[in-house]
């Protein structure tokens, strides 16, 4: 069995702060895997708000996952808070090819009608692709689907919730 490195895109936490019942169990299911759920921080901007509410149900699920680059955000690998690294993709950060990478995959990507070019859905796959073997847990798994293709021999699973 292999064991994946799961991506969140904004899909999955809407979806959480929604309490769907699908997410809400894929998430604490992921409670007992050795690396956590990665949450880039394009990601996070594009579902925060600063009500209350929204702001309660995220300190439940931000706990659970890591933001990459973050100093505030939990370590990556449970139980590794003393190694510096961590994950060693976790601890890259985006480069200049990664951004021209996310360009080329919204210019290439065949995405189903009427669906427009989204650069945080192809950084979710560019992460999920530094990660791999990964899955993307998402709302929209033609659209990360679509980007996925784009890249050669990506070992990502997309997982609609």
């Amino acid at each position: 069995m292999i064991t994946r490195t799961v991506v969140y895109d904004t899909g999955m936490l809407v979806a959480l702060l929604r309490e769907n019942p699908t997410a809400r169990l894929l998430h604490h299911g992921l409670r007992a895997a050795p690396h956590r759920p990665v949450l880039i921080g394009p990601v996070l901007a594009q579902a925060w708000r600063p009500d209350p509410k929204t702001v309660h149900a995220f300190s439940q699920y931000l706990k659970d996952c890591t933001v990459p680059q973050t100093r505030e955000s939990t370590p990556p690998i449970r139980g590794a808070a003393n190694i510096p690294a961590g994950c060693v993709a976790c601890a890259r950060t985006f480069t200049l090819d990664s951004y021209k990478r996310a360009g080329a995959m919204l210019a290439d990507a065949k995405l189903p009608p009427k669906k427009r070019p989204d650069v945080i859905d192809a950084l979710v796959v560019i992460t999920a692709a530094l990660h791999a073997p990964a899955q993307i847990l998402t709302s929209d798994p033609d659209d990360l689907t679509a980007y996925t293709a784009t890249l050669d021999r990506a070992d990502i699973l997309v997982e609609p919730i």
